[in-house]
Protein backbone atom coordinates (compact mmCIF):
# COMPACT_ATOMS: atom_id res chain seq x y z
CA UNK A 1 0.00 0.00 0.00
CA UNK A 2 2.93 2.21 -0.19
CA UNK A 3 5.87 2.85 -2.57
CA UNK A 4 8.33 0.32 -2.93
CA UNK A 5 11.49 -0.03 -5.17
CA UNK A 6 11.07 -0.57 -8.65
CA UNK A 7 12.41 -3.43 -10.96
CA UNK A 8 13.60 -0.93 -13.21
CA UNK A 9 16.04 0.64 -10.70
CA UNK A 10 16.99 -3.03 -9.34
CA UNK A 11 17.88 -3.86 -12.96
CA UNK A 12 20.15 -0.40 -13.00
CA UNK A 13 21.98 -1.56 -9.94
CA UNK A 14 22.60 -4.70 -11.32
CA UNK A 15 24.31 -3.60 -14.60
CA UNK A 16 25.87 -1.09 -12.74
CA UNK A 17 27.43 -4.40 -10.63
CA UNK A 18 28.10 -6.16 -13.49
CA UNK A 19 30.65 -2.85 -14.59
CA UNK A 20 28.64 -1.74 -17.87
CA UNK A 21 29.91 1.81 -18.73
CA UNK A 22 26.25 2.76 -19.97
CA UNK A 23 22.94 2.38 -19.60
CA UNK A 24 20.26 3.23 -21.98
CA UNK A 25 16.84 4.05 -20.22
CA UNK A 26 14.25 3.01 -22.96
CA UNK A 27 11.81 5.26 -21.78
CA UNK A 28 10.50 9.20 -20.71
CA UNK A 29 13.20 11.03 -19.69
CA UNK A 30 11.80 11.27 -15.94
CA UNK A 31 11.19 7.37 -15.54
CA UNK A 32 13.79 6.28 -12.59
CA UNK A 33 15.92 9.54 -12.62
CA UNK A 34 17.39 9.85 -9.28
CA UNK A 35 18.54 6.10 -9.53
CA UNK A 36 19.92 7.24 -12.83
CA UNK A 37 21.69 9.97 -11.38
CA UNK A 38 22.81 8.58 -8.42
CA UNK A 39 24.36 6.01 -10.60
CA UNK A 40 26.48 8.76 -12.13
CA UNK A 41 28.22 9.33 -9.20
CA UNK A 42 29.70 5.26 -9.70
CA UNK A 43 31.23 6.21 -13.10
CA UNK A 44 28.00 4.47 -15.12
CA UNK A 45 26.85 6.80 -17.89
CA UNK A 46 23.09 6.50 -17.82
CA UNK A 47 20.95 8.30 -20.64
CA UNK A 48 17.36 7.73 -21.67
CA UNK A 49 15.73 7.95 -25.02
CA UNK A 50 13.21 10.12 -23.75
CA UNK A 51 10.15 8.88 -25.02
CA UNK A 52 6.81 10.92 -25.63
CA UNK A 53 3.31 10.88 -26.27
CA UNK A 54 3.85 10.87 -30.01
CA UNK A 55 6.26 7.60 -29.21
CA UNK A 56 3.93 6.32 -27.06
CA UNK A 57 1.71 5.66 -30.52
CA UNK A 58 4.27 5.19 -32.82
CA UNK A 59 6.65 3.59 -30.87
CA UNK A 60 10.49 4.63 -30.20
CA UNK A 61 12.56 2.11 -31.91
CA UNK A 62 14.43 4.49 -34.13
CA UNK A 63 15.43 6.44 -30.98
CA UNK A 64 17.18 3.74 -29.40
CA UNK A 65 18.86 2.66 -31.99
CA UNK A 66 20.34 6.42 -32.65
CA UNK A 67 20.87 6.41 -28.66
CA UNK A 68 22.82 3.77 -28.96
CA UNK A 69 25.05 4.66 -31.93
CA UNK A 70 25.47 8.06 -30.67
CA UNK A 71 26.52 6.22 -26.68
CA UNK A 72 29.53 4.54 -28.61
CA UNK A 73 30.40 7.49 -30.02
CA UNK A 74 31.04 9.57 -27.10
CA UNK A 75 31.96 6.68 -24.34
CA UNK A 76 33.63 3.68 -26.11
CA UNK A 77 31.76 1.40 -23.68
CA UNK A 78 32.69 -2.49 -23.93
CA UNK A 79 29.26 -3.27 -21.94
CA UNK A 80 25.72 -1.52 -22.39
CA UNK A 81 22.62 -1.92 -20.97
CA UNK A 82 19.31 -1.19 -22.41
CA UNK A 83 16.49 -1.29 -19.81
CA UNK A 84 12.75 -1.11 -20.71
CA UNK A 85 10.16 0.69 -19.46
CA UNK A 86 6.70 0.58 -18.36
CA UNK A 87 5.84 3.08 -21.51
CA UNK A 88 8.31 1.53 -23.87
CA UNK A 89 6.49 -2.57 -22.63
CA UNK A 90 3.21 -1.84 -22.86
CA UNK A 91 3.68 -0.94 -26.34
CA UNK A 92 5.38 -3.46 -27.35
CA UNK A 93 8.41 -2.47 -28.39
CA UNK A 94 11.44 -4.39 -29.70
CA UNK A 95 14.50 -3.89 -27.63
CA UNK A 96 17.07 -6.42 -29.46
CA UNK A 97 15.56 -5.76 -33.04
CA UNK A 98 16.72 -1.87 -32.05
CA UNK A 99 20.23 -2.80 -30.56
CA UNK A 100 21.19 -5.60 -33.96
CA UNK A 101 19.90 -2.30 -36.31
CA UNK A 102 22.28 0.00 -34.53
CA UNK A 103 24.68 -2.47 -34.77
CA UNK A 104 27.48 -1.25 -32.48
CA UNK A 105 30.71 -2.71 -31.44
CA UNK A 106 29.98 -3.77 -27.93
CA UNK A 107 28.43 -5.52 -26.43
CA UNK A 108 24.99 -5.08 -25.09
CA UNK A 109 22.51 -6.34 -22.54
CA UNK A 110 18.68 -5.87 -23.26
CA UNK A 111 16.70 -5.96 -20.08
CA UNK A 112 13.00 -6.49 -20.69
CA UNK A 113 12.23 -4.99 -17.33
CA UNK A 114 9.41 -2.25 -16.21
CA UNK A 115 7.94 -1.22 -12.79
CA UNK A 116 5.32 -3.93 -12.62
CA UNK A 117 7.56 -6.99 -13.67
CA UNK A 118 6.59 -10.15 -12.52
CA UNK A 119 4.75 -9.39 -8.76
CA UNK A 120 6.24 -6.25 -9.05
CA UNK A 121 8.78 -6.86 -6.98
CA UNK A 122 12.18 -4.98 -7.07
CA UNK A 123 14.70 -8.22 -7.14
CA UNK A 124 12.82 -9.33 -10.42
CA UNK A 125 14.54 -6.83 -12.03
CA UNK A 126 17.61 -7.84 -10.54
CA UNK A 127 16.80 -11.51 -11.80
CA UNK A 128 16.06 -10.58 -15.50
CA UNK A 129 19.69 -8.43 -15.67
CA UNK A 130 21.31 -12.01 -14.27
CA UNK A 131 19.46 -14.11 -16.86
CA UNK A 132 20.76 -11.86 -19.58
CA UNK A 133 24.35 -12.05 -18.26
CA UNK A 134 24.49 -15.97 -17.79
CA UNK A 135 22.81 -16.22 -21.52
CA UNK A 136 25.49 -14.18 -23.46
CA UNK A 137 28.57 -15.70 -20.91
CA UNK A 138 29.07 -12.51 -19.14
CA UNK A 139 28.69 -14.35 -15.70
CA UNK A 140 28.38 -18.26 -15.45
CA UNK A 141 25.63 -20.47 -15.26
CA UNK A 142 26.18 -21.08 -11.65
CA UNK A 143 27.25 -17.66 -10.64
CA UNK A 144 23.70 -16.77 -12.06
CA UNK A 145 21.63 -19.51 -9.83
CA UNK A 146 23.28 -18.01 -6.80
CA UNK A 147 22.42 -14.99 -7.10
CA UNK A 148 19.14 -15.67 -8.48
CA UNK A 149 18.84 -17.96 -5.61
CA UNK A 150 19.53 -15.06 -2.95
CA UNK A 151 17.38 -12.29 -4.40
CA UNK A 152 14.05 -15.03 -4.25
CA UNK A 153 15.31 -15.56 -0.21
CA UNK A 154 15.01 -11.45 0.00
CA UNK A 155 11.65 -10.75 -1.31
CA UNK A 156 10.87 -13.65 0.82
CA UNK A 157 12.63 -12.18 3.79
CA UNK A 158 10.37 -8.74 2.53
CA UNK A 159 7.15 -9.77 2.69
CA UNK A 160 7.01 -11.99 5.75
CA UNK A 161 9.54 -9.70 8.07
CA UNK A 162 10.06 -6.81 6.05
CA UNK A 163 8.15 -3.73 4.61
CA UNK A 164 6.59 -5.59 1.65
CA UNK A 165 4.10 -7.30 4.25
CA UNK A 166 1.03 -5.85 2.27
CA UNK A 167 -0.12 -3.25 5.60
CA UNK A 168 0.63 0.49 4.96
CA UNK A 169 3.59 0.85 7.69
CA UNK A 170 3.73 4.48 8.85
CA UNK A 171 7.28 5.84 8.33
CA UNK A 172 9.76 6.38 11.85
CA UNK A 173 13.30 7.17 12.32
CA UNK A 174 13.51 4.85 15.72
CA UNK A 175 15.10 5.24 18.95
CA UNK A 176 17.11 8.38 20.38
CA UNK A 177 20.87 7.40 18.83
CA UNK A 178 22.40 9.36 21.39
CA UNK A 179 20.70 6.62 24.42
CA UNK A 180 21.07 3.81 22.16
CA UNK A 181 24.87 4.39 21.57
CA UNK A 182 25.50 5.17 25.71
CA UNK A 183 23.63 2.21 26.23
CA UNK A 184 25.85 -0.22 24.11
CA UNK A 185 29.15 1.86 25.50
CA UNK A 186 28.06 0.94 28.92
CA UNK A 187 27.48 -2.73 28.44
CA UNK A 188 31.18 -2.89 27.01
CA UNK A 189 32.14 -0.53 29.65
CA UNK A 190 30.57 -3.50 32.72
CA UNK A 191 31.82 -5.86 30.91
CA UNK A 192 28.49 -7.61 28.85
CA UNK A 193 29.44 -9.85 25.88
CA UNK A 194 28.68 -7.85 23.25
CA UNK A 195 28.75 -8.04 19.44
CA UNK A 196 28.47 -5.90 16.43
CA UNK A 197 26.53 -7.70 13.34
CA UNK A 198 26.92 -5.98 9.64
CA UNK A 199 25.21 -7.98 7.58
CA UNK A 200 24.66 -5.41 4.87
CA UNK A 201 24.20 -5.78 1.09
CA UNK A 202 26.38 -3.88 -1.62
CA UNK A 203 27.60 -0.60 -1.05
CA UNK A 204 25.46 0.65 2.27
CA UNK A 205 27.75 -1.57 3.65
CA UNK A 206 29.81 1.67 3.32
CA UNK A 207 27.79 3.03 5.76
CA UNK A 208 26.87 0.19 8.38
CA UNK A 209 30.49 -1.08 9.03
CA UNK A 210 31.14 2.88 10.47
CA UNK A 211 30.78 1.57 13.99
CA UNK A 212 33.58 -1.36 13.21
CA UNK A 213 36.05 0.92 13.55
CA UNK A 214 35.43 2.39 16.62
CA UNK A 215 38.59 2.66 19.37
CA UNK A 216 36.55 -0.54 21.06
CA UNK A 217 39.85 -0.61 23.33
CA UNK A 218 39.35 2.81 24.68
CA UNK A 219 36.10 1.79 26.17
CA UNK A 220 37.15 -1.35 27.98
CA UNK A 221 40.68 -3.08 26.83
CA UNK A 222 39.38 -6.34 28.39
CA UNK A 223 36.03 -6.52 26.65
CA UNK A 224 36.38 -6.19 23.31
CA UNK A 225 33.31 -6.87 21.34
CA UNK A 226 33.13 -9.70 18.83
CA UNK A 227 32.44 -8.69 15.34
CA UNK A 228 30.58 -10.87 13.11
CA UNK A 229 30.52 -9.67 9.08
CA UNK A 230 29.19 -10.69 5.50
CA UNK A 231 32.84 -9.54 4.13
CA UNK A 232 33.87 -12.46 2.54
CA UNK A 233 36.32 -11.66 -0.37
CA UNK A 234 36.06 -14.38 -2.55
CA UNK A 235 31.90 -14.21 -3.01
CA UNK A 236 29.82 -12.43 -5.67
CA UNK A 237 30.28 -9.88 -8.59
CA UNK A 238 33.76 -7.92 -8.82
CA UNK A 239 32.47 -4.92 -7.61
CA UNK A 240 30.66 -6.53 -4.41
CA UNK A 241 34.03 -8.60 -3.81
CA UNK A 242 35.97 -4.77 -4.02
CA UNK A 243 33.90 -3.75 -1.36
CA UNK A 244 33.87 -6.48 1.10
CA UNK A 245 37.88 -6.34 0.76
CA UNK A 246 38.21 -2.68 0.88
CA UNK A 247 36.06 -2.70 4.25
CA UNK A 248 38.19 -5.38 5.70
CA UNK A 249 41.45 -3.44 5.44
CA UNK A 250 39.70 -0.29 7.08
CA UNK A 251 38.59 -2.07 9.90
CA UNK A 252 41.98 -3.82 10.39
CA UNK A 253 43.81 -0.56 10.36
CA UNK A 254 41.30 0.90 12.57
CA UNK A 255 42.70 -2.21 15.29
CA UNK A 256 39.82 -4.30 15.13
CA UNK A 257 38.97 -7.82 13.12
CA UNK A 258 36.83 -9.46 12.33
CA UNK A 259 36.05 -12.59 14.33
CA UNK A 260 33.85 -14.23 11.99
CA UNK A 261 32.64 -13.96 8.87
CA UNK A 262 29.32 -15.52 7.62
CA UNK A 263 29.51 -15.07 3.52
CA UNK A 264 29.37 -12.22 0.77
CA UNK A 265 28.10 -8.92 0.87
CA UNK A 266 24.98 -10.48 -1.98
CA UNK A 267 24.30 -13.13 0.93
CA UNK A 268 22.40 -11.29 3.20
CA UNK A 269 19.56 -13.17 3.10
CA UNK A 270 20.98 -16.11 4.96
CA UNK A 271 24.39 -14.57 6.44
CA UNK A 272 21.52 -13.45 9.48
CA UNK A 273 20.67 -16.94 10.31
CA UNK A 274 24.30 -17.61 10.46
CA UNK A 275 25.34 -14.43 12.59
CA UNK A 276 22.50 -16.01 14.85
CA UNK A 277 23.85 -19.25 15.21
CA UNK A 278 27.34 -17.52 16.37
CA UNK A 279 25.76 -15.10 18.80
CA UNK A 280 23.59 -18.25 20.77
CA UNK A 281 27.29 -20.18 20.54
CA UNK A 282 29.36 -17.12 21.95
CA UNK A 283 26.75 -16.43 24.68
CA UNK A 284 26.42 -13.16 23.55
CA UNK A 285 23.96 -10.48 25.71
CA UNK A 286 24.13 -7.63 23.95
CA UNK A 287 24.19 -7.59 19.59
CA UNK A 288 24.10 -4.75 17.20
CA UNK A 289 22.64 -5.48 14.01
CA UNK A 290 23.33 -3.56 11.15
CA UNK A 291 22.45 -3.36 7.26
CA UNK A 292 19.32 -6.00 7.13
CA UNK A 293 18.58 -6.70 10.70
CA UNK A 294 15.38 -8.05 9.89
CA UNK A 295 17.04 -11.13 7.95
CA UNK A 296 18.39 -12.08 11.46
CA UNK A 297 15.93 -14.39 13.22
CA UNK A 298 16.25 -12.44 16.82
CA UNK A 299 13.45 -13.59 18.03
CA UNK A 300 14.85 -17.02 18.84
CA UNK A 301 17.35 -15.19 20.76
CA UNK A 302 17.31 -13.99 24.52
CA UNK A 303 19.19 -10.81 24.16
CA UNK A 304 19.14 -7.00 24.33
CA UNK A 305 19.97 -5.97 20.96
CA UNK A 306 19.87 -3.11 18.57
CA UNK A 307 18.87 -2.69 14.95
CA UNK A 308 20.31 -0.28 12.67
CA UNK A 309 18.34 -0.30 9.37
CA UNK A 310 18.06 2.10 6.52
CA UNK A 311 14.42 2.13 6.30
CA UNK A 312 12.21 4.33 7.96
CA UNK A 313 9.17 1.73 7.46
CA UNK A 314 11.19 -0.91 8.90
CA UNK A 315 11.69 0.41 12.17
CA UNK A 316 8.20 -0.79 13.65
CA UNK A 317 8.53 -4.23 12.22
CA UNK A 318 11.75 -4.15 13.47
CA UNK A 319 10.31 -3.78 16.87
CA UNK A 320 7.37 -6.71 16.41
CA UNK A 321 10.26 -9.09 15.25
CA UNK A 322 11.56 -8.41 19.30
CA UNK A 323 14.87 -5.99 18.93
CA UNK A 324 15.42 -4.20 21.84
CA UNK A 325 16.24 -0.87 20.41
CA UNK A 326 15.98 0.42 16.49
CA UNK A 327 17.62 3.19 14.85
CA UNK A 328 17.50 4.59 11.56
CA UNK A 329 20.08 5.26 9.34
CA UNK A 330 18.74 7.93 6.26
CA UNK A 331 19.71 7.94 2.64
CA UNK A 332 21.96 5.14 2.84
CA UNK A 333 21.74 4.42 -1.08
CA UNK A 334 22.72 8.33 -1.87
CA UNK A 335 25.52 8.19 0.81
CA UNK A 336 27.40 5.52 -0.14
CA UNK A 337 26.80 5.21 -3.99
CA UNK A 338 30.36 6.03 -5.61
CA UNK A 339 32.21 5.35 -2.46
CA UNK A 340 35.53 3.22 -1.82
CA UNK A 341 35.88 3.77 1.91
CA UNK A 342 34.01 3.22 5.43
CA UNK A 343 31.32 6.64 5.15
CA UNK A 344 30.73 7.99 8.67
CA UNK A 345 26.74 6.99 9.64
CA UNK A 346 24.64 8.71 12.10
CA UNK A 347 24.74 6.16 14.57
CA UNK A 348 29.02 5.80 14.24
CA UNK A 349 28.83 9.65 15.31
CA UNK A 350 26.75 9.18 17.98
CA UNK A 351 28.94 6.43 19.33
CA UNK A 352 31.86 8.60 18.98
CA UNK A 353 30.21 11.30 20.79
CA UNK A 354 29.44 9.24 23.99
CA UNK A 355 32.40 7.08 24.25
CA UNK A 356 34.14 10.14 26.80
CA UNK A 357 30.82 9.67 29.07
CA UNK A 358 31.66 5.87 29.98
CA UNK A 359 35.69 5.97 30.36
Amino acid sequence: MHPRPSPIAASLYTLRDLDADVIILHGPHGCCFRTGRLLETDGVRVLTTAMSEQDFIFGASDKLAETLRKAYEMFSPELVGVVGTCASMIIGEDLREAVQRADIPARVLTVESHGGFGEGDNTEGAIIVLEAAAEQGIIPQEEAKRQIEMLRLATEIEKTKGMAQGDYIRPSYGDDKDEVALRVLEAIKDGERVAFVLNAKKETSYLFADPLTLPFDSVNHDNHPIIIANLDRNTGLPRIRRHAANILAEIERAGNRADYITGGLDEYPVTGKRAAEILRDEKIEFAVVSGVPHALPVEELELESVAVTDGPRLVEPLRKLGYTHVVAELDAHARTLGQSTIVASDFGDALRRNIEKVI
